[in-house]
């Protein structure tokens, strides 16, 4: 297909391209003839882009961090029942409330088919003690072997204790890193993995066997940054001549799931009750032998701490909710002192932190690209009151308002196009900063989404900031203009 080059419209297409490259070019010359001046209007712009973007990759660390944890204790299909306060008009009943009991769970075994995994809890106030060492575990508790895959855990030596272990209420436990780490001390600090399994270790003054450890549970940002401690000390020990006395950037802690999986112990149920019945610990609601821990030798059900079911779809949870309430109503006789506690809560306090952090860091950045659009708009009017009679020796000779008009908007576009993209390169720095100086193990995370919005709102506030100075350019009179001294 042939052009008509003599098209009217192409004619004026190509007039109009003409115009521009010379315009444009002349907007560029200005920026550069005023180096140091564009660059401190840049500033504001710089500012706002980089706060922009490293708010957004602290929040994003952030959140990433804390669904991982989420996802690290169960995720959303996971459901704690625990004993709660009766309901005001129920409050007569007090003393006929039960809590939560074994009875419970076998009900909700044979009537509520919504429920995949049941994992009752017994937790006990605990001290260990094993090697001339003593330490208190963040959770000490008495479970059945399903409670393994309820809590997400993995054993990495060793093995779980199986039913006849619960059944016999043998004397065994499964231990977290923390217990190791401070009993028998830490890879980090021994140079070695000590694997305790078959030692024995005094729970409360009980003895116990340990049969199995849990992996080390860390966050992706953790497991990084050990990773990368362990190749610097591999290079360093090729090149170190002599003892090593480097060994490295000390780890940050993980998240608080984390820590909490690495410092639990686990114990057969029917154990803690034989052994422990009067430490278990409850809530302060129900009748006073479930208030009173010396009288739970009287019950002949045994009383738990609370109970962990996991739904088999998040999708139904709801109607699984409604199920396990009505299975409970039963057990409990029409009194409702228990309540329930799921992941989704969790899961809504997350959306709801991400939202406000990145509405009040928006806002601050906002504020920043919006005083850096004000220096622009001041400059581009005091460079124009310069160049007054520039612009009428321009008009003079054919440049029309249309001209004028692009070039003072590509000035201001193109100072605060370089000012976003100077931005952008701070953000880096920037970030890489608070990586350092943050208190949490989620390291910041810039996201491509990110960069462009940034940029975006950059280019934005330079096309705005830029229209009034050059409409008032374009509109000048190039008579009066030609006599401006």
């Amino acid at each position: 297909m042939t052009v008509d080059r003599t098209d009217p419209h192409v004619l004026e297409h190509r007039s109009w391209v003409g115009r521009l490259v010379p315009t444009l070019h002349a907007g560029l010359r200005e920026i550069w003839a005023h180096k140091f001046r564009s660059l401190l209007t840049m500033l504001g712009i710089v500012l706002g882009v980089s706060s922009l973007v490293a708010m957004s990759a602290l929040v994003t660390g952030m959140e990433r961090g804390a669904r991982e944890a989420l996802i690290a204790i169960g995720g959303l299909a996971r459901v704690r029942i625990e004993p709660a306060e009766l309901p005001v008009d129920q409050q007569h009943l007090a003393d006929q409330a039960v809590g939560i009991t074994l009875n419970d769970v076998e009900a909700l075994e044979r009537s509520a088919p919504l429920v995949r995994l049941l994992s009752p809890e017994m937790r006990i106030p605990a001290t260990v003690s094993a090697n001339g060492k003593t330490f208190r575990p963040w959770m000490c508790v008495g479970v059945r072997p399903a409670a393994l895959e309820m809590m997400e855990h993995r054993i990495a030596h060793g093995r779980m204790f199986n039913e006849l272990d619960d059944e016999l209420a043998r004397n065994v436990c499964v231990i977290g890193t923390a217990t190791r780490d401070e009993l028998w001390g830490s890879p980090e600090e021994t140079g070695r993995e000590i694997i305790p399994i078959g030692e024995t270790l005094y729970i409360n003054g009980v003895p116990f066997v340990i049969i199995g450890m849990f992996e080390h549970y860390e966050s992706e940002q953790e497991r990084r940054e050990r990773e990368l401690q362990r190749q610097q000390q591999a290079r360093q020990a090729q090149v170190q001549v002599g003892p090593q006395r480097d060994r490295g950037r000390v780890r940050r802690p993980g998240g608080f799931a984390f820590r909490l999986k690495n410092s639990t112990i686990f114990i057969p149920l029917n154990t803690v009750w034989m052994r422990f019945r009067t430490m278990v610990v409850t809530s302060g609601f129900g009748p006073r032998w479930f208030r009173d821990p010396s009288l739970l030798n009287t019950r002949p059900d045994p009383v738990l701490s609370g109970l962990e079911v996991k739904v088999v779809s998040v999708d139904l949870l709801p109607e699984a909710l409604q199920q396990i309430r009505n299975v409970l109503m039963l057990t409990h006789r029409g009194i409702e002192d228990f309540q329930f506690r799921t992941q989704e809560e969790w899961a809504e306090q997350i959306d709801t932190f991400v939202r406000n952090a990145r509405l009040s860091g928006g806002l601050i950045a906002g504020i920043s690209l919006l005083v850096g659009g004000i220096g622009i708009m001041n400059i581009m009017l005091a460079s124009i009151s310069e160049r007054v009679r520039e612009i009428g020796i321009r008009k003079s000779v054919g440049a029309s308002d249309g001209d004028i008009f692009v070039q003072i908007l590509v000035e201001s576009v193109v100072i605060s196009v370089l000012g976003g993209l100077l931005g952008m390169v701070a953000a880096l720095g920037l970030v890489h900063l608070v990586a350092q100086l943050s208190p949490t193990g989620n390291e910041p995370v810039i996201t491509p989404l990110a960069l462009g919005v940034a940029f975006a709102f950059s280019v934005a506030v330079g096309i705005v900031a830029g229209i009034y100075p050059a409409v008032k350019a374009a509109r000048l009179n190039p008579i009066e203009a030609l006599r401006y001294e």
